[in-house]
């Protein structure tokens, strides 16, 4: 099981100021102790209309000269939309993205059904405004019309990919997909070996999942990506602390991940588990925290991530 760093934590959306270069977050994940970089599908990092192929092989063989290779691209789709235009936009999007995925060399492109998407600010993004914009957009439409085109977008996509030797790895994330059960649902329904998993412990637990080990089991083989998130401290005992951020803007400790890797492990996945940070940070004098903060948490997610997989593969034995 190896680590890894997927650049929305450097894209200059959560934190205050730009974004960093796909070029510099090569350097950030070798620096860190990354084994690899995952690659967020909208600028200024993975836009396909910014990459073509001779820009994607670029940045494939820096990547991989650093000993950081691309393993994954994630796409920020939505094909639950009724207007016709808005889903053939989202096709034309993933097709292009697919395409930038074989050319990056990426084995992966991580999927959703749906996704309301993010609201940029001068203080950092957020989240409630384009949520608000996506339920108002959907509320005349009933649950099971929305599954039906999310399916729809996700059987077509699963066929271009197919052809490219691409595997679509679908998010237990919401508007559509509340939890595991209705990602292996929508995997099943869609019936392409194209189509996989991607479940991520912090949605889990979000999603009311009470025992890791049986949510990995139920994704088996199927898993071929997984994210963790957060913020990072170090302790009293001087190890580094994982915590979640509440709605209140307080901090609480995260206690899964030992779980889940144990799962993951037994399971036999030896995928990527990457670092997103990836939610509204905190304020300091009235002003979102900067660059600094995210290279911080990044770099203690990966000793946190590593010692973690260090001390659950002492212990575990892979099926």
């Amino acid at each position: 099981m190896k680590i890894g760093l997927y650049s929305i934590t450097f894209l200059g959306v959560w934190y205050r100021g730009e974004g960093l270069t796909l070029e510099q977050v090569v350097d950030r994940a070798r620096e860190y102790g990354y084994a690899g970089i995952e690659i967020d599908g909208k600028r200024p990092h993975g836009n396909p209309l910014d990459l073509p192929r001779s820009r994607c092989l670029e940045i494939r063989q820096q990547a991989d000269d650093a000993g950081t290779p691309i393993y994954a691209v994630a796409a920020n789709n939505d094909f639950s939309s009724s207007i016709p235009e808005h889903r053939e936009s989202q096709l034309a999007y993933v097709r292009e993205l697919i395409r930038m995925t074989a050319d990056l060399g990426a084995p992966t492109l991580r999927v959703f059904a749906a996704w309301p998407g993010v609201t940029l600010s001068s203080n950092g993004g957020r989240y409630d405004v384009a949520r608000r914009v996506w339920a108002d957009t959907h509320q005349e439409d009933a649950p099971e019309q929305m599954w039906g085109r999310c399916r729809d977008g996700l059987i077509e996509c699963a066929a271009w990919a197919n052809d490219c030797g691409v595997t679509l790895a679908l998010q237990n994330h919401p508007p559509i997909i509340h939890d595991g059960d209705e990602m292996l649902r929508m995997i099943r329904e869609v019936g392409s070996p194209a189509l996989k998993a991607c479940l991520d412990a912090p949605l889990a637990r979000k999603q009311g999942v009470a025992s890791m080990q049986q949510a990995v089991g139920a994704v088996g083989a199927l898993q071929v990506l997984t994210h963790f998130g957060g913020e990072y401290d170090i302790g009293a005992d001087g190890h580094v602390v994982s915590y979640v951020r509440r709605r209140d803007g307080g901090l609480e400790p995260e206690d899964f991940y030992t779980d889940f890797v144990r799962a993951s492990i037994e399971q036999g996945y030896d995928g990527y588990i990457g670092y997103e940070l990836c939610h509204p940070l905190p304020q300091e004098n009235g002003r979102t925290v900067g660059l600094e903060f995210a290279e911080r948490n990044a770099k203690l997610a990966a000793e946190f991530m590593q010692a973690t997989i260090h001390n659950v593969q002492l212990r575990v034995e892979p099926a």
